[in-house]
């Protein structure tokens, strides 16, 4: 760490014993200025590939660049289903600690089978690669395994802070076209319960929308509106469902999750990640 002030610059490096848990070290940074492409596949080929890529950067399109040509991989295989396979099932994948004082513990094997859980039951919703999963919920542990299901399948997600404003968070709904939002009926603020769905269905109002559902998490036990045919328990659905669902690759460039901008400046922007990275 470098400070500098007008007069002088004083520099304050690590400990030797600290240093000598880095993850990586300067030489590493000088392996990807000398050969950036080279770096990239090196750092790929960390990952579990169905189908290998066989360029890295493909910048014929300038300024658009396509990554891993022709590979193919599944985010959520490489997150969780290839930790187990290869007998670190019973490490720990998640350990939470909630604002009250709640703690949870997921191993791998645990989080799989909530992964694919979920999995099967946004597939019994009927969304299919491709389509678009608003989450806005507050950080549990059901906000991960909302992520790596989507990624399973190939929907595309977006998590929309569970701070925003009904109205930021329909900016970013209508924008992505989501089918579905996943929230939880409310959250803690400073250890006491604040609803957070009834936030979601004042964003969709009575107004035509692309939401068909939302999904549910009981967090706070908080009283919530209910739109039946729409709305669905996270409890009756995902954790009733099968806890067995085969993770299917798709293309390095497929869409993994939109992230928005704040929208301090204008209309909230996209910022459209894909699966190969």
């Amino acid at each position: 760490m470098t400070g500098t002030s007008a007069d002088h610059r004083d520099s304050y490096p690590p400990s030797a014993e600290f240093a000598a848990q880095a993850n990586a070290d300067a030489g590493f940074y000088q392996r990807a200025a000398a050969d950036r492409e080279a770096f990239w596949a090196e750092q790929a080929g960390r990952l579990h590939w169905h189908q290998p890529f066989t360029q890295v950067l493909d910048w014929t399109d300038a300024p658009v660049a396509k990554w891993f040509a022709d590979g193919k991989l599944n985010v959520a295989y490489n997150c969780v289903d290839r930790h187990v396979l290869a007998g670190h099932g019973d490490q720990i994948a998640i350990h939470w600690e909630g604002e009250p004082g709640d703690c949870r513990t997921l191993t791998y094997r645990d989080l799989l089978d909530d992964v694919s859980r979920a999995a099967n039951t946004l597939t019994d919703l009927g969304l299919t690669a491709g389509d678009r999963v608003a989450i806005y919920m507050p950080m549990v542990p059901e906000a991960i395994i909302a992520m790596l299901a989507c990624a399973r399948l190939g929907l595309t997600h977006s998590v929309v802070f569970a701070g925003f404003s009904p109205t930021a968070l329909r900016q970013r709904v209508d924008d992505a076209a989501a089918r579905l939002i996943i929230t939880t009926d409310g959250q803690y603020r400073r250890g006491k319960p604040a609803p957070l769905k009834a936030a979601v269905d004042q964003a969709l109002g009575h107004d035509t929308t692309t939401v068909e559902h939302i999904l549910v998490v009981r967090r706070t036990g908080t009283p919530t509106p209910w739109t039946h045919g729409r709305d669905l328990w996270w409890h009756d659905t995902v954790t009733t469902a099968s806890p067995h669902h085969h993770a299917q690759p798709f293309d390095a460039e497929h869409p993994l999750f939109i992230l928005y901008t704040s929208g301090t400046t204008g209309k909230p922007k996209g910022i459209l990640h894909t699966t190969g990275g």
